[in-house]
């Protein structure tokens, strides 16, 4: 081994047999070779067979492999320090102790930032076991960065390699009194400080395991125990980045993932006292970091859930999540070619949140439009030979409805439609007017319109798509309706000299679907002659 090795990697263990076994195979069977290689391997204190196993590997690898054992510190941070006290490599690296790398990560990694004269390379990462990577930032490699894009902020974990020059240059620990969210501080501000960021994303580096018992430590804490983690972490990163637009895309993660999950589900099952104190933690937050332009850059379900927090209102913010999570997102009240998200606490003077709060504010709300949209009945009205499709169905709006019809609509809707089960059309598509009668009334439930449409069918042969069309917040959402589940009418014919066949079914996607087409092809000829003729008789 070189007297430098390229590279550190750091590895804080506290029991995470059998999964340590995993990572450390996957670190001394690194293409970079183990000359260039150095881990650092802290057992905090396990219980398991942890600590045997890191001995086993620093006997096998005496040149490489360093082990310390130390009492348990109650979290990765103490651990981490330690080893980055004792760490030579010219860039450090830390990895989950539970987690593994891809064979030539280490090699990429320090070449790429060699090659680019990075400070800060994040290399690939996927999640294994059902765990949950986002992967926007990783479709392709860039040299260069930045933190304040959209999507850095959303990989603030500290594993990715960094500069031991720049580590050690500002002093850059772990803050040991943070059980979860220790490495967000030191990540933040090494990327504030360095000179170049990069990704490598042509490689899998990093795979980040979800242990079968759930037990990785980004999986525990207590919602106080978070709170009091994320306001430290958006301490220190306020105080690094001024107030505006730069801090607004680092604090626009915190207020997405961190805050946000202190006001979901498990906020119903909080006793009053820890829900009122959440509330006053987030509001603390809100007040401090939260300006008007990341407010309304944030989706309408979560800037409800904050602002009704900050409120203190523990009531409205409770209802509103039970009421969400029984009968899916409330209706969209549309005014004035506005759609507010009719949420407890809109427009109730004892909350006195701005309409604003609840206001869809450029957002797709594609999904919800979707989910909200409901097939009631379907049935024919015959009049002489006129065929009329009556379709009831209720949809998530209440309020000025006169922008929802529905049409028998021709084509098939685009495969990206499948996943949401609708689209937002683009901006100046054109549609045809819509043909038939609409009536609305108010849903019993309040859950939405009742949209009653009456369309005429016409004599042709057709397949066509049976869709509701919304406007909302200055968009229009084309949702095809679920017919699965529903019973449908029978196929009727209507017209005496040329009759035709109607029908209503659904297609493979769960679609309905509105066919029509002769009730036999007229052909030239006196067998077709005959046909017609033998029809008549027959209805006769």
């Amino acid at each position: 081994m070189s007297s430098v090795p390229d590279v550190s990697v750091v590895v804080a263990v506290y029991n995470t047999m059998p999964y340590l076994t995993d990572c450390l195979n996957s670190l001394v069977g690194q293409t970079i070779g183990l000359d260039r290689l150095e881990v650092v391997a802290v057992d905090d204190g396990s219980t398991d067979d942890s600590g045997a196993e890191l001995d086993r590997f620093a006997a096998r690898y005496p040149g490489t492999v360093k082990v310390i054992h130390q009492e348990n510190s109650g979290g990765p941070a103490a651990p981490s320090n330690r080893a980055l006290d004792v760490a030579t490599g010219r860039y450090v690296y830390f990895i989950g102790s539970d987690d593994h790398l891809g064979e030539e990560a280490l090699a990429r990694m320090v070449g790429y930032a060699d090659e680019h004269e990075s400070d800060v390379v994040i290399g690939k990462m996927v999640g294994t076991n059902g765990r949950y990577v986002r992967q926007s930032l990783y479709l392709k490699n860039d040299p260069d960065v930045s933190l304040y894009g959209k999507e850095l902020p959303f990989a603030l974990a500290n594993t990715k390699l960094f500069r031991r020059e720049l580590v050690e240059k500002h002093g850059l620990r772990f803050p040991e009194d943070m059980p979860v969210g220790s490495d967000q501080p030191f990540t933040i501000e090494a990327c504030v400080r360095s000179r170049r960021i990069s990704v490598l994303g042509d490689y899998t580096c990093y795979y980040a395991v979800k242990r079968g018992d759930a037990s990785n430590i980004t999986y525990r804490a207590d919602h106080l125990a978070r709170l009091r983690c994320v306001a430290a972490v958006m301490e220190h990163t306020a105080a690094l980045i001024e107030p505006g637009p730069d801090r607004d895309a680092v604090f626009k993660r915190h207020f997405t993932w961190e805050i946000s999950k202190l006001v979901q589900d498990d906020f119903t099952r909080l006793d009053r006292v820890t829900q009122s104190a959440v509330c006053e933690g987030v509001g603390r937050l809100v007040d401090a970091y939260l300006s008007d332009a990341l407010r309304d850059s944030l989706g309408v379900k979560r800037r409800v859930r904050l602002l009704l927090a900050q409120r203190g209102a523990v009531t409205e913010l409770e209802r509103a999540i039970r009421e969400e999570g029984a009968r899916g997102a409330p209706p969209f009240l549309l005014d004035k070619g506005r759609a507010f998200a009719r949420y407890p606490g809109l427009r109730d003077l004892g909350v006195a949140l701005p309409d604003r709060a609840y206001e869809v504010l450029g957002e797709g709300v594609t999904g919800r439009m979707s989910a909200g949209t409901r097939l009631v009945s379907a049935h024919w009205e015959q009049n002489s030979d006129a065929m009329t499709f009556v379709l009831v169905a209720r949809v998530p709006v209440v309020g000025e409805r006169s922008g929802v019809v529905a049409r028998l609509a021709r084509g098939a809707m685009p495969d990206t439609a499948d996943k949401p089960g609708a689209r937002r059309l683009p901006a100046g598509h054109e549609l045809p007017a819509p043909v038939g009668e609409f009536a609305y009334e108010e849903a019993p439930d309040g859950s939405g319109t009742i949209l009653t449409a009456r369309i005429p069918v016409d004599r042709a042969r057709s397949k066509r798509g049976v869709r509701v069309y919304a406007d909302v917040a200055g968009s229009t959402y084309e949702i095809p309706i679920r017919s699965k589940g529903v019973p449908l009418p029978l196929a009727r014919r209507w017209g005496q000299d040329d009759p035709y066949r109607a029908s209503a079914r659904t297609n493979p996607k769960g679609r309905l679907v509105v066919a029509t087409a002769p009730l036999w092809e007229a052909p030239s000829g006196p067998g077709a002659r005959l046909r017609r003729l033998l029809s008549r008789l027959k209805r006769k």
